[in-house]
C-alpha cells in the first residue's frame, strides 16, 4: 500500500469545509476520509447518517453551502407530510436528502454493511474520495439533560443546543470495530489530518473505536490538527458546552490537551498566537494561520498551508 494517501477523520459541517479545499488542491482519489457516525439516527423508518451525508455532498459539489448540510436547492414537500404522521419532523430532511436514506435503508435490508453502503452512495454520486464510517456496528451519541437523556441531534437540532448537558453517551461503541483496511490506512498515510470538527462528538466518537486512538498514537509525527476554536469560541455547534462538560478548557489549548496523546503538529487561528507557547509546552508543533474556513478561497488556503507544512 503506498504511503502517498491522505488519512482525515472528520465530523459534519467544519469537516466538510476543509475537505472540499483540501479536495481542490490534491486528487481526490488520496483522500481517505474517515466519518463519526454517532450521530447517526434512525427516523421515519430510515437509517439516516449526517455526517456522512454532509461529506459525501459537499465531494459531490451538492451541498447546501448556506446551511452546511442537505442538497442545494431542496424541497421539503415529503417532510410536510411525514410531520403529520410522525412527531420527528423537527429534523428537516429535504426530499432529495429522503432520496439517499431510502437508499441507504433499502441496502442494509439487504445485508450490505454501512462502509459498502457508502461506498455504493459515492459512487453515484462521482465522489472519488474514499469516505469511510469508522465502524460497521450502530453507536448513536447521547445527551442527558436535566430533563432526560435524549439524542445528540435532538438536543442539536430540536433543542438547538440549549439545555443543560450533565453527561454524554456514546450507546454501542464497545462494540465498535474500525472498518476493514483503516488501521492499514493510518500506519501507511503520507499525512494524517484531523479535521476541525467537535472534538467531543465527532473526533472523539472516532477515537474510542477500537484500536483506532492506540493506532493515532504511534504515527504521532505525521498527525495534523486544525482547531475547531477560535478565541474561545466555537465556529458552530455546541463544542464549547461539551468540552466545559468533560473538564477542558474552551480554548484552542483545552483542544491541544484532549488530542496531546496523538497530536504532533497544531494549526490554530492567527487570532489565538498568544497561545502558541503554551500548547508548545504540551510537546506538540504548532502553526499560526487564517483557519476561518469563509469561502472557497480561505477553505483551499488553509489546506495548502497544511499540505505545505
Amino acid at each position: 500500500m503506498p504511503n502517498d494517501h491522505y488519512l482525515l477523520l472528520a465530523g459534519g459541517v467544519g469537516a466538510a469545509k476543509f475537505i472540499e479545499g483540501i479536495a481542490n488542491i490534491v486528487n481526490p482519489e488520496l483522500l481517505k476520509i474517515v466519518v463519526n457516525t454517532g450521530d447517526d439516527i434512525d427516523l421515519f423508518g430510515l437509517k439516516i447518517c449526517p455526517d456522512l451525508d454532509i461529506i459525501t455532498y459537499t465531494l459531490a459539489g451538492l451541498i447546501d453551502k448556506e446551511k452546511g448540510w442537505g442538497f442545494v436547492d431542496e424541497t421539503f414537500n415529503c417532510l410536510s407530510i411525514l410531520k403529520k404522521y410522525f412527531n420527528t419532523g423537527w429534523f428537516n430532511a429535504g426530499d432529495k436528502d429522503l432520496a439517499t436514506h431510502i437508499y441507504r435503508t433499502y441496502l442494509f435490508s439487504k445485508g450490505f454493511t454501512k462502509s459498502e453502503i457508502t461506498q455504493k452512495i459515492c459512487e453515484n454520486l462521482g465522489v472519488k474520495a474514499q469516505v469511510i464510517p469508522m465502524c460497521n456496528e450502530t453507536v448513536e451519541t447521547f445527551i442527558s439533560t436535566p430533563f432526560s437523556s435524549i439524542h445528540f441531534e435532538e438536543y442539536f437540532i430540536k433543542y438547538r443546543c440549549k439545555p443543560e448537558v450533565l453527561s454524554i453517551e456514546f450507546k454501542g461503541i464497545e462494540e465498535a470495530k474500525p472498518v476493514e483496511n483503516v488501521l492499514n490506512y493510518i500506519h501507511n498515510a503520507k499525512r494524517i489530518i484531523i479535521c476541525p470538527s467537535n472534538p467531543i462528538v465527532s473526533i472523539g466518537t472516532i477515537l474510542q473505536v477500537d484500536r483506532i486512538k492506540d493506532a493515532l498514537i504511534r504515527e504521532k509525527n505525521k498527525i495534523y490538527a486544525i482547531s475547531p476554536i477560535i478565541e474561545g469560541k466555537t465556529v458552530k455547534g455546541p463544542a464549547d458546552k461539551l468540552m466545559r462538560t468533560m473538564g477542558l478548557e474552551v480554548s484552542c489549548v483545552g483542544v491541544a490537551n484532549y488530542y496531546r496523546d496523538f497530536l504532533g503538529h497544531f494549526i490554530i487561528d492567527h487570532r489565538d498566537k498568544n497561545l502558541k507557547s503554551k500548547i508548545e509546552s504540551l510537546g506538540i508543533k504548532t502553526y499560526c494561520f487564517d483557519t476561518l474556513m469563509t469561502d472557497i478561497i480561505k477553505k483551499k488556503e488553509l489546506a495548502q498551508f497544511l499540505v505545505n507544512l
